[in-house]
């Protein structure tokens, strides 16, 4: 790194991509609407003012959700660009770098979690066309859980986010020298000033540009440096002599870091809690005009993201063929193991003019992208659900205006000093899967209470996420404080110094004996999330059973998934079926009936 300099070739290639995401968001979410706004189509404004949610006004349903009128292929790149974000570029090869290819099997996690949203959880909130996912909690509990729920998610998201722009400052520190502060600096005044001026198109059309950069950059290096392989049979021998070749482990130990039952189940889990309820992925389901599209949208969601974290699967055991006779963290030349794929690119393409650039541009990027999609969706939830929903307030077209801009501008901030917190921190994937895992695994589990149990109650819902909330937080911490003591070993797979240049003596491994340890908190992060939403829903289940179930003939069916519907006559429930049309489209049906 220190005879590396990152080149004017680099420079343009970086400020380039981010001068043309602004200019982008800029275009599709203020020119191209105020074009609209000038030669207005009668009929599609008026189809669409009756369909659409009313936030006050026109202006800011269009601001907030495109109008409900948004394409299929530009949801789909967002929802890409919301669920990569540069903790997984960047944490996912180093995950098979040091752990093996076990975790490549999150793939298949992946895909049974789009089934799941698409046929169990996408058609409740399609039927009832909700605008924040946490209005369905009022709707089928009483609000309070609305409210407890939609807080929770601000404070997730105040959590997450300083991951989300410190990871590409980082990438961009190590491969350029440039000051991290004033990277992240430039992280959050870009992304603020393209989500406050353009609203949601200007985030959803972006993020094309942003997942294809994305996208571009990892397939160019990850194909440059299989071309500089000189024995494709020595690449896998070593791979397969490092250990780092395993698809197959079975063991049933909930305390292996991967095997295939903790990456696919526990995986499955965490995605899904992500992708079905969480705000930033239903915001843009919901921004589609009928249920068909938004499922559509999730299945080349769902595609793209297989294709993309095979790459990076692949890229970690690049990563290893390079480092295998070296390990950079043993050696010191990383200070921690998510400075691994920058080094990578800088050393084996770093050579070559632009891609560097290119690659942490893609980073960048990816970190855009998740920045603005929290902050768009952040500025609803406070506009709908706190303001509205907590508050009773109804303000009007300017208020709520100033609330929304006023979010996004007040989180920009909090962003950044958040971040400012942040020192040396190790293990970037595990961390925040661990942290988000204490909020969105609650979560999860209250929303599926609620659309799979059609007795369960406001009291039920109320002690079982209280129950998830506390364990997961238990179980999170005290790892971590173990962890932080020495108490847990960190399984890493075995490396090597042979060849490295100098005298350099490979740290000292402590091994402690793990048997001593409370066995919750030695327990694989993987499992964390199911163990939340399971407690959630066997817990709120049975509390609900003794404290007046709800009579499933007061439940409008709406408010209960299609696939339990499968099991119970039609005439138990109030009126509707949740999977027969989306609610967005009725005006439609009617008028063509008229």
């Amino acid at each position: 790194m220190d005879t590396y300099i990152f080149g004017t070739v680099d420079y343009t290639v970086f400020l380039g991509v981010t001068i043309l995401s602004i200019a982008i968001g800029l275009y599709f979410g203020w020119i191209k609407k105020t074009k609209k706004e000038v030669e207005p189509s009668p009929t599609a404004t008026d189809t669409r003012e009756i369909s659409m949610p009313n936030f006050g006004s026109k202006k800011m349903n269009e601001y907030l959700m495109g109008s409900g009128n948004l394409k299929v292929f530009p949801v789909a790149m967002s929802l890409i660009a919301s669920f990569i974000s540069g903790v997984a570029i960047l944490g996912t090869p180093s995950e098979i770098y040091y752990y093996g290819t076990q975790y490549s099997l999150i793939v298949v996690a992946i895909v049974i979690q789009g089934l799941a949203v698409s046929y169990i959880y996408l058609p409740v909130f399609s039927a009832l066309q909700v605008r924040s996912s946490y209005e369905y909690l009022g709707m089928r509990f009483h609000p309070l859980i609305r409210n407890i729920v939609s807080i929770m998610f601000v404070i997730e998201v105040l959590l997450y986010t300083p991951f989300v722009v410190f990871v590409p400052a980082l990438a961009l520190n190590q491969a350029s020298g440039l000051n991290i502060h004033m990277i992240e600096i430039l992280i959050i005044v870009v992304c603020v000033i393209y989500t406050l001026l353009g609203g949601l198109k200007a985030v959803v059309h972006t993020d094309i540009w942003q997942v294809a950069i994305m996208f571009a950059s990892v397939v160019v290096v990850a194909i440059l440096a299989t071309c500089y392989i000189p024995d494709v049979d020595d690449f896998f021998e070593g791979l397969q002599a490092g250990g780092r070749l395993i698809f197959g482990n079975i063991s049933p130990s909930p305390y292996v870091r991967n095997t295939v039952w903790s990456v696919v189940i526990g995986g499955a889990f965490y995605w899904t809690s992500l992708t079905a309820v969480h705000q930033t992925m239903v915001h843009r389901y919901m921004s589609l005009p009928n249920l068909q599209m938004a499922r559509t949208s999730i299945a080349y969601f769902v595609l793209g993201s297989v294709i993309f974290y095979s790459v990076l699967s692949f890229l970690g055991l690049l990563i290893f063929n390079m480092y295998k006779d070296c390990d950079p963290l043993s050696a010191g030349q990383i200070m921690n193991k998510d400075q691994l794929v920058p080094l990578f690119v800088v050393q084996s393409v770093g050579h070559i003019y632009g891609i560097p650039g290119l690659f942490i541009a893609g980073i960048f990027g990816a970190g855009l992208s998740s920045l603005s999609v929290f902050l768009n969706s952040t500025s609803l939830v406070i506009l709908q659900d706190i303001v509205r929903g907590c508050f009773k307030m109804q303000p009007g077209e300017t208020a709520s205006a100033i609330i929304v801009k006023a979010t996004i501008l007040i989180m920009g901030l909090l962003v950044f000093g958040a971040v400012l917190l942040l020192e040396k921190v190790s293990g970037i994937l595990s961390i925040c899967m661990s942290l988000v895992a204490i909020a969105t695994s609650s979560t999860f589990g209250i929303f599926t209470l609620g659309v799979l149990v059609p007795w369960a109650n406001t009291v039920g819902t109320a002690v079982g996420g209280i129950a998830g909330f506390l364990l997961t937080g238990w179980i999170t911490f005290g790892s971590q404080i173990a962890a932080a003591s020495g108490q847990l070993n960190h399984h890493r797979l075995p490396v090597s110094l042979a060849s490295c240049p100098g005298n350099v003596t490979a740290p000292e491994n402590v091994w402690v004996d793990e048997e001593q340890l409370f066995p919750l908190f030695r327990l694989s992060f993987q499992w964390i999330n199911p163990i939340g939403a399971l407690t959630v829903v066997v817990v709120g289940s049975l509390v609900s059973l003794v404290t007046n179930p709800t009579d499933i003939k007061s439940l409008d069916s709406d408010l209960i998934s299609p696939v339990i519907h499968r099991f119970l006559p039609k005439e138990c429930f109030k009126h509707g079926n949740a999977e027969e049309n989306s609610v967005q489209d009725i005006p439609l049906l009617i008028e063509k009936k008229d």
